[in-house]
């Protein structure tokens, strides 16, 4: 059986209904990819599927009456990765749960399981590291924004987190490499977007800082510098757990 290609939105909504057409047309050797990815579609096989919520919630119900809700949140995770070769895999495995008996996500001597396993932790550790270097600083307007760039689309995962820990404010965490972030406004948290101009080809972000924001940065830094023992320095360390592309939007770096 020949491998095809099915293009999808992007969205895990998207994706879910790619499975749902996966068993209707009972094609099994699928490549999950973005439209946009497939420059050269003329020469593969490909299905472009529409987004379908019916069919979306489909798949998801019966993925919830078939595994626990830690592993149904384990798939999800693992689709936010954006790897590809996870994403196939992720198909595979869903397609399993539902042909197969008991299948195992702790059976590590599968290589799929054991691939899908091993992107769960790069995930895990990127919202981990999310929740633990997101800076805020206040605009003008008493809005607090933080600008990240993290390696996974792990915004869904940690903005649950913020919402709880910093209720009595308004802020605005956006991810510059998706071009996308969520904004609470002390009562709901809404997904949002830049609208990019038809010739921009870079993100371009600017925050009009209110006055005593610098003051307070300025009080942060020397904070860290005040704390900071020469004799225990351990770069290798340090790195180890801040790696450098997190710096550029660490106050205490700047």
């Amino acid at each position: 059986m020949s491998t095809k290609y099915y293009l999808f939105d992007g969205s895990f909504g998207g994706f879910l209904s790619a499975v749902f057409q996966s068993f209707y047309r009972k094609e099994w050797e699928i490549v999950p990819c973005t439209i946009d990815e497939l420059s050269f579609s003329i020469v593969f096989d490909f299905v472009e599927i529409e987004k379908d919520r019916e069919h979306s919630e489909r798949v998801w119900n019966g993925l919830k009456k078939r595994l626990n809700s830690e592993e149904c949140l384990d798939l999800y995770r693992v689709f936010l990765s954006e790897d590809r070769k996870a994403w196939a895999i992720l198909f595979r495995l869903i397609q399993r749960v539902f042909k197969e008996e008991g299948i195992s996500f702790k059976n590590f001597g599968d290589s799929d399981v054991l691939y899908f396993a091993q992107v769960l932790k790069k995930v895990h550790r990127e919202r981990h590291r999310m929740k633990a270097f997101i800076r805020f600083k206040k605009s003008e307007d008493d809005l607090y924004v933080s600008i990240v760039e993290p390696d996974f689309n792990v915004l869904p995962l940690i903005v649950q987190f913020f919402k709880n820990r910093y209720a009595d404010q308004k802020w605005l965490i956006y991810d510059v490499k998706r071009d996308y972030g969520y904004l609470y406004d002390m009562q709901s948290v809404i997904e949002v977007y830049k609208m990019e101009s038809e010739h921009q080809t870079t993100p371009a972000v600017s925050i009009d800082l209110a006055q005593d924001e610098e003051l307070y940065q300025l009080l942060w830094k020397r904070y860290f510098k005040s704390t900071y023992i020469e004799a225990r320095k351990n770069m290798k360390l340090h790195l180890r757990h801040v790696p450098k592309r997190y710096w550029k939007y660490l106050t205490e770096k700047n």
